[in-house]
């Protein structure tokens, strides 16, 4: 533990919150993964110098920052399936039903612009307000409310969510629209 000062305790702790977050931002569990280890990779290499009270700040910061590089390389092109192959489906009606919820969410996510999404991603999954979000992006607090904003509009907008509202698309009690 002296060698890496408690890194492997946070990493293990905030691996699977990582990991929920990436594959909300990437839409692939595996490709998730990969974003997460390269994060905690570079977190890793900044370890001593991060305060100790901004360590979560800093590594969502760092795989939101990962993610956008992510995109912008474009190196690799990922056909996703949206669809379990039939022979990995439950046969519970209200499994698949949820896998179809968030096979169309995921569908609609990927369609926002990669600044959008990580707002939605921070903010209805992550939980987080609006002054941390934008801590966490780098940008004012009026810039997440416009991505929020426009997120949430082209969501409801989408086709594939039209028809079934998901929990998502309704603003949180006390959150104005």
């Amino acid at each position: 533990m002296a060698e890496d000062d408690g890194f492997a305790e946070f990493a293990v702790a905030a691996w699977p919150r990582l990991v929920r977050t990436a594959q909300l931002l990437t839409g692939d569990f595996h490709e998730a993964e990969d974003l997460v280890q390269t994060t905690l990779a570079k977190v890793y290499g900044r370890w001593r110098r991060v305060p100790r009270g901004e360590i979560d700040l800093y590594a969502r910061r760092a795989l939101i920052n990962n993610n956008l590089s992510r995109i912008r390389r474009k190196r690799v092109v990922h056909l996703l399936t949206p669809v379990l192959p039939e022979s990995l489906r439950h046969t519970s009606a209200g499994h698949a039903e949820a896998v179809e919820d968030r096979t169309s969410l995921l569908a609609a996510l990927a369609d926002l612009t990669p600044r959008q999404r990580a707002v939605m991603v921070l903010r209805y999954w992550e939980d987080l307000t609006e002054p941390e979000i934008a801590s966490v992006l780098h940008c004012s607090i009026g810039t997440v409310k416009t991505h929020a904003r426009r997120g949430l509009a082209a969501l409801r907008a989408h086709p594939r969510l039209a028809a079934a509202p998901v929990p998502l698309l309704t603003a949180p009690s006390g959150a104005r629209r």
